[in-house]
C-alpha cells in the first residue's frame, strides 16, 4: 500500500520513501492512526489547532477583562444614604402609597434623629442587621435585647423593643435570621397569619418579648385587641425589599 501511495503522489516522493527505508529508525512501525497522514498535512493541522487555541485564549482573556472593568469602574456602588435622605424617601413613599399629604404639624415630630444611620454598604445582607441594632441601643443592647425575664413596672409582657415590619411571612423570617444572637434566651415572636393562629400569638405575647417580626395586617390586629404593646418600642425596622413582582412594603396592594 505504501508504494502505491508514493507512486500516485509523484516520483520525487518515491525517492524520499526509498531513502527513508535505508534508515533503520524509519522502519519502526508507527503507533496510532496518524501514520497514514503526510507530514505536511499533519503540520498544517497542528498549526491550525494552535491558532484556534490562541484565539480561544484571547477571547477568554478579553471577556474577563470586560467583566472586571464593567463591575468595578463603570458601575460603582451608590453612595451611602444619609438619615435625611432616608427620611425624605420614606415620607415620599408613605404619602404616595396612602394617598395623603402630611401637614407641617404632623411632620414636626418626624426628624432626622429618628432615623438610624445605616450605610448601604451592607447591601441586602440581613446577617449584618445585628451590628446596626447594637449601635442603636448602645451600651444597654444586651439588657434590652437578650434578657428574658419580666421586670415589674419596667418590662411589660408582649411589648417588644424591636418591631420588624415586612411585606410577607417569608421575608419576616429571613430578617429574624439576622438577629439570632439576640434571641437565644428570649425568643422572637412571629406576627403573621401564615401557618399561625392569632390565639397562639396572643399566648406568646403574654411573656417578655424583645424582638417581634411580622406583616402589617396581623400586627395591626394584635395591637387592636391589645395583645401587642408598644410601651417599650425603641426601634422599628421597615423592610422595603422588593419581591419578584416588584412590590415592597409601601407599594403592596393589600397590606
Amino acid at each position: 500500500m505504501k508504494s502505491r501511495t508514493a507512486a500516485a503522489m509523484g516520483s520525487g516522493k518515491v525517492e524520499k520513501k526509498q531513502k527513508a527505508r535505508q534508515n533503520p529508525k524509519n522502519n519502526r512501525k508507527p503507533l496510532g492512526p496518524k501514520s497514514d497522514i503526510p507530514k505536511s498535512k499533519s503540520k498544517k493541522k497542528k498549526t491550525k489547532n494552535n491558532h484556534n487555541h490562541q484565539n480561544d485564549t484571547d477571547q477568554i482573556e478579553t471577556k474577563t477583562k470586560t467583566t472586571v472593568v464593567t463591575g468595578n469602574n463603570n458601575n460603582p456602588p451608590p453612595p451611602p444614604a444619609s438619615p435625611r435622605q432616608q427620611l425624605s424617601y420614606f415620607l415620599s413613599q408613605f404619602q404616595s402609597a396612602n394617598g395623603v399629604q402630611l401637614s407641617s404639624l404632623e411632620l414636626e415630630s418626624v426628624k432626622d434623629s429618628c432615623i438610624l444611620d445605616v450605610s448601604q454598604e451592607s447591601g441586602q445582607d440581613v446577617m449584618r442587621l445585628e451590628r446596626y441594632i447594637k449601635e442603636a441601643f448602645g451600651a444597654k443592647w444586651k439588657e434590652e435585647l437578650c434578657e428574658g425575664k419580666l421586670i415589674e413596672g419596667k418590662i411589660e409582657a408582649g411589648s417588644p423593643t424591636v418591631l420588624v415590619v415586612a411585606a410577607s411571612a417569608l421575608r419576616s423570617i429571613e430578617l429574624l435570621r439576622g438577629m439570632r444572637s439576640f434571641t437565644k434566651e428570649c425568643h422572637a415572636v412571629k406576627l403573621f397569619s401564615k401557618h399561625m393562629k392569632i390565639d397562639e400569638q396572643v399566648s406568646l405575647l403574654k411573656n417578655r418579648v424583645n424582638i417581634a417580626s411580622g406583616t402589617p395586617s396581623r400586627i395591626k390586629k394584635l395591637i387592636d385587641i391589645e395583645a401587642l404593646g408598644l410601651s417599650r418600642l425603641s426601634l422599628i425596622l421597615l423592610d422595603i425589599h422588593t419581591d419578584v413582582k416588584g412590590y415592597s412594603l409601601l407599594t403592596l396592594p393589600q397590606r
